[in-house]
């Protein structure tokens, strides 16, 4: 039997047991004021209970008919109305499965459940919308970054397979370069992969150390750009995966390294603990950058047009995207503001490890 139809008997044999209940109650009232026997009064006629027997059998049965015919038009139509908004919420699942993302209940009325469910799906929606279309531009951006290393190397080996003259180690070289984007790219693709998923262990890890070793391990190219790589700051445990937060601040550093303003640059890694979280702040010098761009550099494949850009060390377009991934992987928080005098200021937010 569908929903309906067991709320109609529902509602009806509700009816019906509250209408027996009182007319029950009104039988034993009355019997309680009328005799059992004969009444003999010399005057007008006085019914007794044989006589309130016959009256009173053939219209509880009639009321009985009618409640239950009333009780079921009634319970199928209260029913229907109790289910509309679930029908609503029923067809728009239907819509969603057949590819319509962008399909809304919008259920009107006063906030109850059914509202609260319709508000709750439209959201869900809303986000999962999102989250495809976003998937979408990436699965896109990912083609279209990984073709270009492919079709360089085809046209090389095109253009030295025409030239039996040509320089072989220049074309080595290149196919090298070549080849070694292509890696990177696709070993950013699986970090990235991998942090999406959430597949990773978590254990306790001093955020400071691994933003010491980060810096470490960047400070040749910061001396070879002549930029003075600064890292310091307090005790900062919390909990997650080590190779991913070292990823995460080793792209940091990076990129405040190469986006900086060349020679007699600064890098500042602080690493901060507070009640409940810990900081993870990076800055660097630089040429300003505007509130707009700002937003959009934890994009994938956005590199930010705007700034100064090294081709050696251009990276792949994935260096934001990948600690965006790790931060909210470890359900953290990424604040990326424009410096007053140039650079970014880019803070990380975890939440810190129980004593």
């Amino acid at each position: 039997m569908s929903v309906r139809v067991k709320l109609t008997l529902s509602y009806a044999g509700f009816l019906m047991i509250a209408g027996t209940l009182l007319l029950a109650v009104v039988w034993v009232f009355l019997l309680r004021y009328v005799p059992d026997g004969p009444i003999n009064t010399g005057g007008p006629f006085v019914p007794n209970r044989s006589d309130l027997e016959r009256a009173f059998a053939p219209r509880v049965a009639l009321a009985l008919a009618f409640l239950l015919v009333f009780g079921l038009v009634g319970g199928w139509i209260l029913a229907g109305r109790m289910l509309a908004p679930l029908v609503r919420i029923s067809a728009a699942t239907r819509s969603v499965a057949n590819g319509s993302l962008s399909h809304r209940i919008h259920l009107d009325g006063r906030r109850d459940e059914f509202r609260e469910l319709a508000d709750a799906f439209d959201a869900m929606l809303i986000q999962l919308e999102a989250h495809v279309a976003e998937q979408q531009r990436f699965a896109a951006n990912a083609s279209h970054e990984l073709r270009t290393p492919l079709a360089i190397s085809q046209t090389l080996l095109e253009v030295a397979r025409d030239d039996p003259h040509r320089n072989t180690d220049e074309l080595i070289d290149r196919l090298h370069t070549v080849n070694t984007r292509a890696i990177d790219l696709t070993e950013a693709l699986l970090v990235l992969s991998r942090a999406d998923r959430r597949s990773f262990t978590r254990e306790r890890v001093d955020l400071s150390l691994v933003a010491e070793e980060a810096a470490e391990t960047l400070l040749t190219l910061a001396e070879e750009r002549d930029i003075t790589l600064d890292a310091s700051g307090d005790v900062a445990p919390t909990i997650g995966s080590p190779p991913l937060l070292l990823q995460m601040a080793t792209n940091l550093v990076h990129n405040a390294i190469v986006h900086n303003i060349g020679d007699h640059g600064r890098v500042w890694v602080r690493c901060a603990a507070h009640s409940g979280s810990v900081t993870l702040t990076i800055e660097n010098t630089g040429e300003r950058i505007s509130p707009r761009l700002a937003t959009t550099l934890t994009e994938p494949f956005q590199r930010g047009h705007d700034r100064i850009r090294d081709h050696d060390h251009a990276g792949v377009g994935l260096g934001l995207a990948i600690v965006t991934s790790i931060v909210r992987a470890h359900d953290g928080t990424l604040t990326i503001d424009p410096r007053p005098t140039g650079g970014l200021r880019i803070t990380v937010r975890l939440h810190a490890a129980t004593v």
